[in-house]
Parts: structure tokens; sequence; C-alpha cells
């Protein structure tokens, strides 16, 4: 059996591995409620700085780890890249959905999540921004000397911090969203009346030369754990207010005892299941029910929800690795 069949998100059971890490006294100080206040609580700015600085620390792009199906390709000027080759198979909708349709890719780090999309459908538009302008500029080459012909027309960048400000208007103007809403309002009426204005509606969001009219997918991977979780909340929102109705929003993230989690020390907590890495950056692990009751309350309606269990080998140490991410699919409301 080749590879492209034996791709599993199944390799362990996740309440087993709850049970084990949960009985066990060395790890009992990641559950203990976390009733202190820190000191002093990082800025918006602060974070975003942080995490500009970690992507100049790893320019390289050789940090980030993958999971068995992830691919590293190097590239000139010394550009290595974690294609995230995986997000095809786990969200097929990417490769069936309508020619010219658009992404909002939010925290595009080094370029991992917008690679594979683009390789894998050559008339899709994706919009990709992040907090840091290094984070930018890798992205932008590594997306040059990877994909054979420009696709400066289909591959915008641009800098955006989702924890201090909303999305720029021209992904989504306040008349848009405007009939955005005045669709949800109609969504009752009666089917056929209903069917005539979706025509209706999407034709003069094409036609409009304000905005881009809205998008049809976005892709939170892997960014909305670096946001402290009293911010998420107001991250989705927006996320939700420049999806066009009927679209998807796309989620993997860190899940509940992932190794990653366990490693953490007892002094880098600074709120419940989430810790602080020394450089300033912030790794929060969701379980599903925080992800549901975080979309749900946002608007979205949950389609899928669920635990991958990962086992993966380290292949310089030898070292067998349980990864926990949590995958989802939610829609705006037609």
């Amino acid at each position: 059996m080749g590879r492209e069949a034996e791709y599993f998100s199944k390799d362990f059971d996740w309440e087993k591995l709850k049970q084990e890490v949960e009985s066990n006294p060395y790890l009992s100080y990641h559950f203990q409620p976390f009733d202190s206040i820190p000191p002093s609580l990082p800025s918006p700015s602060q974070d975003s700085q942080a995490w500009n600085q970690f992507h100049i620390r790893h320019s390289t792009g050789r940090f980030f780890k993958s999971s068995y199906d992830d691919l590293f390709v190097s590239f000139p000027s010394n550009i290595w890249v974690q294609e995230r080759r995986y997000l095809l198979k786990e969200f097929l909708t990417l490769l069936s959905c309508d020619e010219d349709s658009k992404v909002l890719e939010v925290g595009c780090g080094n370029g991992s999540t917008a690679l594979p999309i683009l390789r894998g459908r050559d008339n899709i538009i994706i919009y990709a921004c992040d907090c840091s302008n290094e984070a930018l500029e890798r992205a932008n080459k590594m997306i040059e000397v990877s994909i054979v012909g420009s696709v400066a027309h289909r591959f915008q960048l641009f800098h955006y911090d989702f924890s201090t400000s909303g999305f720029p208007k021209w992904l989504a103007c306040d008349s848009c969203k405007g009939n955005f809403l005045q669709k949800e309002h109609n969504q009752f009426s009666d089917a056929e009346e209903n069917k005539d204005m979706s025509l209706n509606n999407s034709s003069s969001l094409r036609e409009s030369n304000c905005c881009t009219g809205g998008v049809d997918f976005v892709t939170l991977i892997f960014t909305l754990s670096a946001a402290p979780l009293h911010r998420m909340p107001a991250v989705i929102r927006e996320c939700f207010s420049v999806l066009k109705p009927g679209g998807l929003l796309l989620f993997r993230d860190y899940g509940l005892y992932d190794m990653t989690m366990l490693r953490f020390e007892p002094d880098k907590r600074v709120g419940f299941r989430e810790s602080m890495h020394s450089d300033g950056t912030r790794s929060y692990f969701f379980c599903t029910d925080t992800v549901r009751d975080l979309f749900t309350s946002s608007g979205f309606n949950e389609l899928e929800l669920e635990y991958c269990c990962v086992k993966s080998t380290n292949r310089r140490t030898g070292k067998s690795m349980r990864r926990v991410w949590v995958h989802g699919k939610f829609q705006k409301p037609f």
C-alpha cells in the first residue's frame, strides 16, 4: 500500500491517553485550577513581537515539527518548508470547491499551509496574513521558488495582527457584511425564495468593486492557540464576519494531553491549559468542548470536531511521540 493510502489519524485512543496522563502524579499540576494572576500580562503588541522574534530565530524553517504525513522541502536560499500535505486529505472541500474560491489563511507563518492548497488547486485564491513581517517575507520567497509559474494573481500576503484589530475592509466591507447579515436573516424564508436570493447575492458580491466580497474559507491552522484564551472569541467573530454565508472555517490546533503540553514545567503555566515558552510565545491546548463552545457561541454550526491522535518517531533519537491535535470544520449559516 502506498504512502498516500496509509494516512491515518487514530494511532491511539485519546481516552486511554487521558486516563494514563491524569493518573500520573508527576503530571497532576497540568490539571489543577489556575487561580493566580500573573504579575503582568503581555500586551497584544508584546505577543506579536515575541512571534516576530521567534520567526527571525528560526528563519530557515527547520524548527517546525511535522506529523508523519508532512513533507520537508528544501529550496534555494536555505529555505526549509514543512509542507502540510495532510490538509487536502483532512479538508477535502478544498479540492472540490468552486473555481476562484477565496481562502483567508490566518497566521500563515512560513507558508506551509498555503503551499499544498496552491499546488492542489490551480484556480483557488489565497489571502494570507501574519503578525510577523519576517514570516511574511519567508512565505513569499517560499511560494515564489516552489511553484512553477507565477501565482501572484492568486496568492496575496498582508500584515495583520488578529489580537489587536479587525480584518481590513478590502476583505469584506461594511456593505457586504450587511448583505451577509441580510441573507442570514432571511434563511427561514420559503425554500424557493431563499434560493433566488442566494443567486442574486452571489452575483452582486462577484461584481462588487469595493472589496473582495468576503471569502469562502478561513483556515486557522495552529494559530488560535498562540492567542490568550480571553482574546479568542474576538478572533473567531472576526473570521465569522468576513466569511460568506455557507462559508467554512477549517481548524486544526494543539489538543489536550499532547506531548508538547506535558513537557511544560509548572512555572511556565500562565492559565488553565495555557503555558508560555521562555521566548514569550504562548500555547493553549484545546479540548473539543472548548473548541465547540468558542465557535458555536460566535454563530458557527459544527460540522466536524474530533481529536487526531498521531504516533510519530523522532528520527534522531528513535523515541516514540504521541501527538494530539483537534480537527474541526465549522460553517457559517446560509
